[in-house]
């Protein structure tokens, strides 16, 4: 069945190649269906357009179909080109010529539409929900090893003292911009595009303020032809956002690659974390760092991919629209699982506490030694080569402690004004 179909039949080479994989996409969209459908027939219901027994009738059709999916017995067979397909030949099936009136005042682009927005709305929130779960076990972290110095690198060489109060703490705040990128995609997908039809709006006297209301959207996309040019800019705005989470979690698994390597032995993992090798008796790899690295590194190509897309269509639908769905779905779930999988591998993270011990580090308090010059009165270009020539001439002595007291410096890490940040921004 093709919502579409004229009683003339497709050649099946044309049917294989634009339907794709969309039947096994269309399965994540399903939920999101049944929900826009609801409202559009209780839309119906109010404008006269269809009576409310009808409407009653659907609904209850449809609240069937939902826990079909629920419950994981939905399927769309190849004799179904999409699921908006699959659900009106349910409620044909079920109900005859009450069934069909479901299409009446809409096109299946958007049908399309709002079940992407709703998804992604879903799925922004979910996003947001994993990131501050992983934010604040990363800030227990910096709390919890706040006074054990590690040394800070520029240019991959020993530069000045750091801490893993510091490093963890960094990654935090880090998050709190992805969730700043999340807040704004989610504001451009939560504006209600149904009612648009093919692009142009509908002669039928329907009320777009009502399925909006019902369901839930903050705003209605009110321009019709502005809701069709929603799509794929909707999607890359997302992809954006997701963008810059999986930049954040790839240079956290780098550092923990780093740090996990004997050359730098800042941190370990317990053995179950790790992998072997099939001939290195000795080796305990951190594969699952280097998957989320690789993962996050995928996903950030995704807004670009969007992007050529869709970046020289003209306003109106364009079948390129169906291949958002192949690169955006999967990069989601991607991305929930390097959120999970690093949420999990940090909790059982070990802490060398022990590094600066090692002799390469003595000169990493150098900035440190030479400010406190300064503030003996001696100029800083003088106290730079007072500095220096101890250096050279093997005479530096590093100091015990560090004395960093500015906002965000070692030692006044601002966990708390980090923390609020976060609150304010979820």
């Amino acid at each position: 069945m093709k919502l579409w179909e004229k009683g003339i039949a497709t050649d099946q080479k044309i049917e294989h190649f634009t339907v794709g994989n969309d039947r096994e996409l269309d399965l994540v969209l399903a939920r999101y269906d049944v929900l826009a459908s609801i409202a559009h027939a209780k839309m119906l219901a109010k404008t006269g357009l269809l009576e409310e027994q009808e409407t009653t009738d659907i609904v209850l059709v449809l609240e069937d179909i939902l826990q079909y999916i629920q419950n994981g017995s939905f399927s769309i067979e190849a004799t179904f080109e999409d699921v908006h397909s699959k659900i009106e030949f349910l409620l044909i099936e079920k109900l005859g010529d009450t069934g069909k009136k479901i299409h009446t005042a809409r096109s299946r682009n958007d049908q399309v539409l709002v079940a992407m927005h709703l998804y992604m709305k879903s799925e922004i929130q979910t996003l947001k929900t994993l990131i501050s779960t992983l934010f604040e076990l990363v800030l227990t972290l910096a709390e919890k090893h706040k006074n054990v110095l590690l040394p800070g690198y520029t240019h991959l060489q020993i530069a000045m003292p750091s801490s893993f109060g510091l490093w963890f703490s960094a990654y935090a705040e880090t998050m709190i911009d992805d969730i700043s990128l999340l807040n704004a995609a989610l504001k451009v997908v939560d504006q209600n595009p149904l009612g648009s039809a093919a692009g142009y709006g509908s002669s039928f006297p329907i009320d777009r303020t009502y399925t909006t209301g019902l369901l839930q959207f903050a705003s209605l996309k009110y321009n019709v032809v502005a809701a069709q040019m929603s799509r794929g800019k909707s999607e890359k705005t997302m992809a954006f956002a997701m963008s810059s989470i999986a930049a954040t979690l790839s240079k956290m698994a780098t550092d923990i690659c780093l740090y996990l390597s004997q050359n730098f032995g800042f941190i370990t993992l317990p053995a179950h974390l790790t992998t072997g090798s099939s001939i290195m008796p000795h080796k305990k790899n951190p594969d699952i760092f280097e998957l989320i690295r690789g993962k996050s590194n995928k996903i950030q190509s995704l807004p670009y991919e969007l992007t050529l897309l869709t970046n020289n269509l003209p306003s109106g639908y364009h079948r390129e629209f169906q291949l958002l769905k192949e690169g955006l779905f999967p990069a989601i779930e991607n991305l929930k699982s390097c959120l999970e999988m690093t949420h999990y591998a940090l909790q059982d993270i070990e802490i060398n506490t022990t590094i600066l011990d090692d002799p390469k580090y003595q000169y990493l308090f150098t900035v440190d030694t030479l400010n406190e010059l300064v503030t003996q009165g001696i100029t800083f270009r003088d106290a730079y080569k007072i500095v220096a020539e101890q250096v050279e001439n093997g005479t530096y002595k590093a100091p015990e402690t560090t004395s960093h007291t500015h906002e965000g410096s070692i030692n006044n890490l601002c966990l708390d004004a980090i923390r609020r940040k976060m609150q304010q921004e979820l």
